[in-house]
């Protein structure tokens, strides 16, 4: 079965849709079947994967709220081993039309299930609240990974996220763990960036990973271009650091997997 993992932080701007688009690429180019599912009503992470505007293709509304399979939704990309699940605008309504159905927030878990077996990760970009969309993520998810912007606010939204996955691991899923915290934005010239740094990992110890994706140019403008930044500029410092990434993600799937055996 995949691993399905959640990127997800109530706050908007930290990452998250970059991290779903460059980390499902780097996975891809260590030869890892990977799916990356648009869970954004932004659809920012389809048109950051080069996918145009279609208003005739079904996408990640119509696999949730409809009997389209999940696997009919699927869409190849410009990388073998990658995946996406597109979404489009009428995604925000989800939530209203699932607000009244019993079991609301288990949707994407079951819809989930015809695929996992398909993929070695699932990645879900969510959107940057902490809405039913959000909470169906978080059901579905084997762990979460939280993008973190090095900025002064960054230890107290983080603190805020934590206390909803309490609530979600009590309520919902208690077997969500916390795949990483992940700082973004990276500024090794600044202090800031570094008391972040220091503060995240005085409090949350191992839990935050230890790479970090630096603040970078080329990263930032890849989206504007449809590419992951492997296609776009695969040897600036964006492209090395989500490879990291990638590398250490599988190290802590392969550790996982051997305590749970």
């Amino acid at each position: 079965m995949g691993r399905v993992i959640a990127i997800a932080n109530q706050k908007g701007g930290v990452g998250k849709t970059t991290t779903a688009i460059n980390l499902g690429a780097a996975l891809s180019k260590l030869e890892i079947r990977t799916l990356v599912i648009d869970f954004d009503p932004q659809a920012n992470t389809t048109a950051g994967m080069g996918i145009p505007k279609d208003t005739s293709r079904k996408t990640v509304y119509d696999g949730l709220l409809s009997e389209v399979p999940f696997g009919d939704l699927i869409l190849p990309t410009t990388l073998e081993r990658l995946f996406l699940v597109p979404s489009q605008k009428n995604l925000v309504g989800a939530a209203l039309e699932l607000a009244d159905r019993p079991d609301r927030e288990q949707f994407l878990r079951r819809k989930l299930e015809a695929i996992r077996a398909n993929y070695d990760f699932i990645l879900l970009d969510c959107p940057p609240a902490l809405d039913l969309l959000t909470l169906n993520a978080l059901v579905a998810a084997d762990s979460v990974l939280v993008p973190v912007q090095c900025e002064y606010f960054a230890l107290e939204g983080i603190s805020e996220f934590f206390d909803t996955l309490i609530r979600v691991r009590r309520s919902h899923n208690p077997r969500l763990a916390v795949e990483g915290i992940l700082l973004t934005m990276f500024d090794d010239r600044t202090n800031l960036s570094h008391q972040v740094r220091d503060d995240l990992k005085s409090f949350f110890g191992d839990q935050v990973f230890e790479t970090m994706i630096p603040r970078n140019v080329r990263l930032a403008e890849a989206p504007s271009h449809g590419k992951p930044i492997f296609l776009y500029d695969p040897t600036c410092r964006g492209a090395e650091s989500y490879m990291q990434l990638a590398t250490e993600l599988i190290n802590h799937d392969q550790k996982g997997a051997r305590a749970r055996a």
